[in-house]
């Protein structure tokens, strides 16, 4: 039962990219390693950008230096 967990910032992904995400990371499981989709589990994990940093910066502060 493979379980991957994606991380990403909140508020620029779509939901149609999320399923994206969801069906491609499901068929490279499945093509690469013969994993069955219905076996197995993405889960996506909005952060807020205040949450995350990097660069001694959130990620709020960094995109507003753009």
């Amino acid at each position: 039962m493979p379980y991957v967990n994606v991380r990403i910032t909140k508020g620029n992904v779509t939901v149609q990219q999320k399923k994206q995400i969801i069906a491609e990371i499901t068929a490279t499981l499945q093509n690469v390693l013969g994993k069955k989709p219905e076996h197995t589990h993405i889960v996506i994990d909005e952060i807020d950008p205040d949450n995350w940093g990097f660069a001694g910066v959130t990620t709020t502060e960094y995109r507003q230096q753009k």
